[in-house]
């Protein structure tokens, strides 16, 4: 007699999940070139629905010397309430664990690998040390490594395994427990410094809590972009990879060259801002007030131009053209290396002391009244045969004066040869 297929698929379906393969450190699918010293930096957002809470950050780092490696993962809160470290030293080559450091808020204990695990709990509020001593329970991953050992392996659509990993409770029974791949697809990772990225989305099943973790792994460069996890009460807590690595502008900005040259001269650059607004209409005449100086009190900024100002600037005018990325922001120590004045009169007059030799970038906004006189068509002028039959026809124009509200947006380029020098300059918007 034939056993129906589903019945036959139902009978075969527990012994699959058993045939399920074992990956343990040392394992030939364990690929450790692909992990690179380096340090990784993520934010953490607790998201319930359409809501995202920034929540902390995560950073963890990669050292290599000799044949270990050293991974440490740092967690804090964004109000500074709470903190935890974890650092784990395992073999290079393999990732056996050799050795854990845990430190928190409330407890620190490290431990030892060996046929016995030993170490020891500490606890910041003076309580008394506990010692730890336990039969190693088998071949397992530390599971603080564990994110990287996913990243180890060769993944592809449809990969699944497990993963035994370890984790100390006090109950040596309950040592051990697996992460198990559950499924693996292709993905697309959309970076908003970067761009489209060819990924895998991993889900993986951490059997000691039957919560499942998603990660979305660079098929390129294997790195996490994302990890994404239950954090109870409907929310999800997601890691989000912020790409320290990820550096458009390779001159370097240095807040104490910008300084000493913004401060420590005897040049000068003195001059006058203002606006001719010649206007862009065909039928304007003339401007009424072509030279509108900047009113006093008006904000005149002066920058020492660098490498980096210029890179920052050409990069960005290229991500515009492309329309595909946002703009990469400025050093934060730029704002620190700026030097401010105020027009002085009425006449649109600045002026900048105690400059060195160099090349400066002179910035300013003001507002002004754009008045001028236009003609416009007022209709048509025809001489006319006493017979009803037009002879000829000329078009009538009238003129008319208007004002409308405009705004002096400049920038300019001014360099100091040598020192001592006082330069005279027009700080002009011309339209």
């Amino acid at each position: 007699m034939c056993t129906p297929f589903k019945v036959l698929f139902l009978l075969l379906l527990p012994l699959a999940s058993l045939a399920q393969k074992i990956v343990l450190p040392g394992s030939t699918e364990v690929n450790t070139s692909r992990l690179k010293p380096g340090t990784s930096l993520y934010t953490i957002y607790y998201v319930k629905g359409e809501t995202w809470t920034k929540k902390g950050t995560y950073t963890n780092e990669i050292s290599i010397s000799g044949n270990e490696l050293r991974f440490v993962a740092d967690f804090k809160d964004e109000t500074n309430k709470w903190y935890k470290r974890s650092a784990s030293v395992v073999d290079a080559k393999t990732l056996n664990a050799i050795s854990y450091k845990f430190e928190g808020s409330k407890r620190n204990y490290n431990l030892t690998f060996g046929n016995t695990i030993t170490g020891k709990i500490q606890y910041p509020n003076g309580a008394k040390e506990k010692q730890i001593s336990v039969k190693k329970p088998g071949s397992f991953v530390d599971y603080n490594v564990a994110e990287i050992f996913f990243t180890t392996l060769p993944l592809d659509v449809g990969y699944k395994a497990t993963i035994p990993e370890f984790y100390y409770v006090d109950h040596p029974d309950s040592l051990l427990s697996n992460y198990i791949i559950k499924d693996v697809k292709s993905y697309i990772h959309r970076s908003p410094k970067t761009g489209n990225h060819d990924s895998w989305l991993v889900s993986v099943l951490e059997q000691s809590s039957g919560a499942y973790y998603t990660y979305i792994i660079d098929k390129k460069d294997y790195r996490i972009w994302q990890r994404e996890m239950p954090a109870g009460g409907g929310i999800m807590e997601i890691c989000v990879n912020e790409e320290l690595d990820y550096q458009p502008i390779k001159a370097k900005f240095s807040k104490e060259l910008a300084l000493q040259q913004l401060n420590s001269g005897n040049s000068v650059i003195m001059g006058t801002a203002f606006a001719r607004d010649h206007g862009n209409s065909r039928l304007q005449v003339i401007n009424i007030n072509k030279a509108q100086y900047a009113p006093k009190g008006t904000v005149v900024t002066i920058l020492p131009n660098s490498a980096y100002i210029e890179e920052w600037k050409d990069v960005n005018k290229k991500i515009r053209r492309g329309k595909k990325l946002p703009e990469v922001p400025i050093d934060p120590n730029v704002q620190a290396c700026v030097k401010q004045t105020t027009v002085y009169d009425n006449k649109g007059h600045f002026e900048f002391t105690n400059l060195m030799p160099g090349e400066y970038i002179l910035l300013t906004s003001f507002g002004y009244t754009h008045q001028y006189s236009y003609q416009y068509y007022a209709g048509t002028s025809s001489l006319v045969h006493p017979s009803g039959a037009v002879l000829s026809s000329s078009p009538i124009y009238k003129s008319a004066n208007a004002a409308t509200g405009a705004r002096a947006e400049i920038e300019l380029k001014v360099t100091i040869k040598n020192d001592g020098d006082k330069v005279d300059v027009n700080l002009k918007d011309v339209r």
